[in-house]
Formats: C-alpha cells, sequence, structure tokens
C-alpha cells in the first residue's frame, strides 16, 4: 500500500534531511556573506550615493533619480517597486528555479536600505567633499557586490534583465548593460546638474575596476614551489599541518647534475607564512618561489 501511495504521489520529502541541509555550517556562511554584501551594498546606498545624488546606474540609480523626482518617496521604496517589477518579468520568463536567490537578493537590498532610512535617516552628504563621498559610494557597494558574485548569486535588480537577454537573445549582455547604466548616469546629469552627471559617468568606470579588485583579491591564493633538501618532512608539514596536498617533481639541478624533488603547492595567506616560516627553521638554504594566483579551482578549493 505504501509503495503505492509513493508511486502515485511521488517519494515523500524527508522534512528533517531538507533543514538539516539548510542549516549545515556551509549554508549558513554562504547565506552569512550574502547578508553581508547586500549590507555593505545598501549602506553604500543609503549614506552616499542617495544625499549626493550619485545614480550610478541599475536600479539604484534609477530609484535615486526617481525618488527625487516622486515627492514623497524614498530610494529603497522604489527600489522594492522595480524589484518586484523585474521579478516578475524573471519569473515569466525564466521560471523561479532560475532565479531564485535573485528574488530573494532584490528584495532583502531594498528592505536593508529602507531599514536604514528609518534608522539613520540621512538630510545631507556626510561632508562637503564629493570627491571623497564619491570614493565611499562606488567602494561599499563595489566591495558588496563582489562578494554576492563570489557567492555565485547577484544582487538583483538590472541582473534579472541580464538573465533573460542572455537566454532569450544573441546581445552582448555587458554592452547592453553599460549602455543602460550609462544612460542613466547621463539623466542624472540632466536633473542634478553636469557636475553630479560627471562623477556618476566616473563612478561607473571605477565601479567596474573596484568590482575585479575585490574578487581577485577574495579568491586570491598562493602558488608556492620549493626546492629543499629536506623534502619529505615539507611534504609531512603541508599535509598533516596545513591540512593542504601538494604536488612533488623529480628535477635536475642545472648546476649541481643531481635529481632532486620539487614540491608545489596552492595555500592561503595564512598557510603560505607559516610553510615559509617552517621551512627557514629546518632549512635556511631553500628555495622557494611564492606566486599570487587570481583563482584556484578544485578540491579544497572553489568548486570547477
Amino acid at each position: 500500500m505504501e509503495e503505492n501511495q509513493q508511486t502515485q504521489h511521488g517519494p515523500r520529502v524527508d522534512a528533517a534531511a531538507v533543514l538539516r541541509h539548510a542549516f549545515t555550517p556551509g549554508s549558513l556562511r554562504w547565506f552569512a556573506l550574502l547578508n553581508l554584501g547586500l549590507l555593505l551594498t545598501a549602506a553604500g546606498t543609503h549614506f552616499f550615493k542617495s544625499p549626493n545624488h550619485f545614480a550610478i546606474g541599475g536600479t539604484t540609480g534609477l530609484s535615486i533619480i526617481l525618488a527625487d523626482i516622486l515627492p514623497g518617496t524614498n530610494v529603497g521604496g522604489m527600489m522594492f517597486l522595480i524589484n518586484t517589477l523585474l521579478v516578475v518579468i524573471g519569473l515569466i520568463f525564466l521560471g523561479r528555479k532560475a532565479i531564485g536567490s535573485t528574488i530573494y537578493s532584490s528584495f532583502a537590498l531594498s528592505a536593508y536600505i529602507s531599514l536604514l532610512d528609518v534608522v539613520w535617516p540621512m538630510a545631507g552628504p556626510f561632508t562637503q567633499d564629493t570627491m571623497l563621498e564619491l570614493c565611499y559610494s562606488v567602494i561599499l557597494p563595489a566591495a558588496g557586490s563582489a562578494i554576492v558574485f563570489n557567492l555565485g548569486a547577484s544582487t538583483g535588480g538590472t541582473d534579472i534583465v541580464a538573465m533573460i537577454l542572455a537566454q532569450k537573445t544573441s546581445l552582448e549582455i555587458g554592452r547592453a548593460l553599460l549602455l543602460s547604466d550609462f544612460l542613466i548616469t547621463v539623466w542624472a546629469g540632466s536633473l542634478f546638474g553636469v557636475r553630479i552627471g560627471l562623477y556618476c559617468v566616473l563612478g561607473l568606470l571605477a565601479r567596474a575596476f573596484v568590482v575585479d579588485g575585490v574578487i581577485d583579491g577574495i579568491n586570491q591564493r598562493k602558488k608556492v614551489t620549493i626546492v629543499s633538501k629536506e623534502a619529505e618532512a615539507i611534504r609531512v608539514f603541508i599535509l598533516e599541518k596545513l591540512n593542504r596536498s601538494a604536488t612533488v617533481h623529480t628535477a635536475y639541478g642545472a648546476y649541481t647534475h643531481r635529481e632532486i624533488e620539487e614540491i608545489t603547492t596552492v595555500l592561503t595567506r595564512a598557510q603560505a607564512v607559516a610553510l615559509r616560516n617552517y621551512i627557514r627553521r629546518i632549512d635556511p638554504h631553500a628555495f622557494i618561489t611564492i606566486v599570487n594566483t587570481s583563482e584556484t579551482m578544485g578540491k579544497g578549493f572553489r568548486a570547477v
């Protein structure tokens, strides 16, 4: 009887297993980092973008413009309305599964900005130094976006439009989004003056570099290559103390004409420092090269 019920209605869902999967340390860390990224983006928008009318593209830039045009509205409320419209369009064209985390990010970002507006209203900029304000209006949201992008998620908004265009057309998405962001900054310049418009264009260009720089910094690892007479002790230290693996090559010394073992491993910054200090103690004459890698994929690092 039970087998017939499962055949007719599908396999039963183990609610406890679903909850255990949702509340694993990895899932909780992912969720915490996602919200950290969204909070940084919200802080940069509320404290620096909005008071200075820095409409640097995207739904935040459009919301800053519309909140200024429409009396009695705020940036968070306008973002909520725009994101709701974009989410509905995304659900129609992409389906719920394709934009699951994007839906959460869209509304969470709007909620964080609205909350900051209640907790800490901004009657004007913090300072009269427009360039200083622009730097923070770029750095905070760019760092937040980089954290979110690095998790494989997005901050919503125009990302939904990009996902639809990528699936339904052959347009170059990067250029299309850059054009839409540029048009928003031009609109801001026509409303708030050429000076603000030029700052917005400058911020738009700087944002791309900061996002790439932060992502590279988050993913940066150290590729370490070691030639030492204490190769076996170093190999054991990497495996047992650092809990990393390594590749051992048999090399040939051009000067000594002897075979030597060369160890190559990829470590975090702290692990590389620990390994270097250990080698310094056991073999001061070891030869070590350390190279930065912008991204490392595979077991123990990011998935391929």
